[in-house]
């Protein structure tokens, strides 16, 4: 697909619209310099465009009053983005199979400052169970997808997050030093699978594998969860074909998407009608 001509660049909707790309890019809060550098703003213009998203909540302050990051306006866009038509029908389709396969609840996630969103998920019949509802915020450090999260970062980006991460204590398996989090991030990445042995809530396991695009970067990740009185994590790792066949079709549908838009004519140089005639 061609770039934008350079009129469309220089306009205040897309330098608005490169911003949110830069802070959703980032896996840490980003401060000013940093944007200006990322965007290629002047100071005064980019602080204009930061106190305008945030007005209208589409950015926040990050923690500790550092930096910013996405805000809930920008994060209830991308969720809508992501459960709206063809896509969401596909996706909740192969959770529901992997869903049914496994006897247990299936979710997907992705990152939104120091946690995990649930943005999709297919619960178990089981009346006993964990209800982890679509919006759930859960920490990084203590949950299968989190930590599965923090494994693919860069080295830099990775050290940067756990800087600044806390790490309390939700039950007694819950890893709360720093040290020994990293060494656990050497395994998952090594392995490609996160795993949450009652760290997070007692008496439930968690497996999550990354569902990538084609280039291998993690856009999401694919999770179950179970209570302990029906499965181990031992028995939960016995799963693990069935995710990945499950992460594989879910890759494979979102390249497809993203196949069938490149193919698409380009809007370059195409301006749309005004007034009330009808858009081709």
């Amino acid at each position: 697909m061609t770039g934008a001509p350079q009129n469309v660049k220089g306009s205040r909707s897309i330098r608005v619209l490169e911003v949110l790309e830069a802070v959703v890019a980032s896996p840490t809060p980003l401060g000013v310099s940093e944007l200006m550098a990322a965007t290629g703003l002047p100071r005064a213009s980019l602080h204009r465009i930061l106190n305008l998203l945030d007005e209208s909540g589409y950015l926040r302050t990050g923690q500790r009053g550092k930096g910013v990051v996405g805000g809930p306006r920008l994060l209830e866009l991308a969720q809508s983005t992501l459960t709206a038509g063809h896509e969401r029908a596909h996706r909740h389709g192969v959770l529901s199979v992997l869903s049914r396969q496994i006897g247990e609840t299936c979710n997907m996630s992705v990152p939104d400052g120091d946690a995990m969103v649930y943005f999709d998920g297919v619960e178990t019949e089981w009346p006993l169970r964990h209800q982890l509802p679509v919006g759930t915020r859960v920490p990084l450090h203590c949950t299968a997808a989190g930590k599965l999260y923090l494994s693919r970062l860069g080295p830099r980006s990775r050290d940067k997050l756990l800087s600044v991460l806390p790490l309390p204590r939700h039950t007694p398996n819950s890893i709360t030093d720093r040290a020994g989090l990293e060494a656990a991030l050497v395994d998952i990445g090594r392995e490609g699978v996160g795993c949450d042995n009652s760290e997070f809530i007692e008496d439930m396991v968690a497996i999550a594998v990354p569902v990538t695009d084609s280039a291998g970067r993690m856009m999401a990740a694919l999770a179950f969860h179970a209570p302990t009185v029906r499965m181990n994590l031992g028995a939960a790792r016995k799963h693990l074909p069935a995710m990945r066949a499950a992460a594989k079709a879910l890759s494979d549908g979102a390249d497809a998407k993203s196949d069938a838009a490149d193919r698409q004519p380009s809007d370059e140089g195409r301006r749309w009608p005004s007034g009330n005639q009808s858009q081709p």
